[in-house]
């Protein structure tokens, strides 16, 4: 499929804009409530949507089905993504009106990230195509993984990422609001909102390693790679607040994508020797698979309403005073005037 390079650009516009309503929507710390939550995601779900049906129109059936199989690939896999941040944000008891700053910022390094890894996927596609082989078997080992693990959670406790954070770099013991860093006794200080921010980050990049090759199963496109990975990522901080207090109704989601994965997997096994699996027929599995794991998942768990995760009882961290946060010193000294 050939794209015009300001086809690109206007996209990455379009994508910086939509980054920028929300961030003015949103310039104020406050708890968002389910009925925003649900407008914004109704919003964000219309523009990849829409988003596709431009695609379908302009590049043809073909393009469109990949770009719409490759969303809900990526869309689906996100909410396991989301329920992970509600485990890390229950640990560190991140206050609710504070969520959503970590979540966009999270969500913007995803997309540089996601698109460097894109990008370096499809320089290893082109350059060694056996690599989609060792893709292939990726796919079909985490997905056997995820059925075996599927009662798993993370534990941020016992994360590499947390422990070496808290090892190497100096912090304060609460929240300060909305900052990062914090400058006290003419002493830098990250704030645990930052370290929320880096494991939020790291969780993104590990499931990035199993969506970016799950969506070149089903297009080699770097286009609607790209696309679909930025559509289906920019509606996660509202279906977080979403779903973050339903997560203990998805009871059979990873069973759902697990098979996702394995099929994806088995889809490009056979592309690469057998046979070419038309995308109507994956986009149709793919579909049926994550509607089946939903609805089974909901009719279990009928009667249950939303329960948010309990918070430690003793919380790693607290929230500072009024007092602490006036008594803090600008985080960028004035250079000293030399006379």
């Amino acid at each position: 499929m050939d794209v015009d390079v300001w086809v690109w650009l206007a996209v990455l516009a379009a994508i910086l804009t939509m980054l920028a309503i929300d961030l003015v929507a949103h310039r104020r710390a406050h708890v968002i409530g389910v009925r925003e939550a649900a407008a914004w995601s109704a919003v964000w779900v219309a523009c990849g949507v829409g988003f596709g049906t431009l695609v379908w129109r302009v590049w043809g059936a073909d393009a469109g089905q990949q770009y719409f199989a490759g969303y809900l690939i990526e869309k689906s896999l996100a909410v396991d993504n989301v329920f992970v941040w509600a485990i890390v944000f229950t640990y560190f008891a991140v206050p609710r009106e504070l969520q959503h700053r970590v979540l966009f910022l999270g969500v913007l390094g995803a997309l540089v990230f996601r698109g460097a890894f894109i990008a370096g996927g499809a320089a290893l596609i082109e350059t060694f195509g056996w690599v989609l082989y060792l893709f292939a078997a990726f796919l079909l080992w985490t997905g056997y993984r995820m059925l075996r693990q599927r009662d798993d959670h993370l534990d941020p406790e016992r994360s590499r990422a947390w422990r070496l954070f808290r090892r190497h770099v100096p912090m304060t013991d609460a929240f300060h609001g909305q900052r990062l860093l914090v400058r006290r006794g003419g002493v830098l200080l990250a704030t645990p909102l930052l370290a929320v921010l880096v494991l939020v980050e790291v969780t993104d990049i590990v499931f990035a390693v199993d969506s970016i090759p799950a969506i070149f199963a089903v297009t080699d496109d770097v286009f609607l790679v790209f696309t679909a990975n930025a559509f289906a990522i920019l509606g996660l901080r509202a279906m977080y607040f979403l779903l973050a207090d339903l997560m203990h109704r998805f009871v059979y989601l990873k069973v759902g994508l697990a098979l996702v994965l394995m099929w994806v997997g088995v889809k490009m096994l056979l592309k690469i020797d057998v046979l070419y699996v038309p995308t109507s027929l994956s986009l149709a599995v793919v579909a049926t698979i994550l509607a089946v794991s939903v609805g089974a998942s909901l009719y279990a768990t009928r009667g249950q309403g939303r329960r948010a995760a309990p918070v430690p009882v003793a919380p790693p961290f607290r929230v500072a005073t009024q007092d602490e946060i006036r008594e803090l010193e600008p985080v960028l000294r004035r250079p000293a005037v030399r006379r």
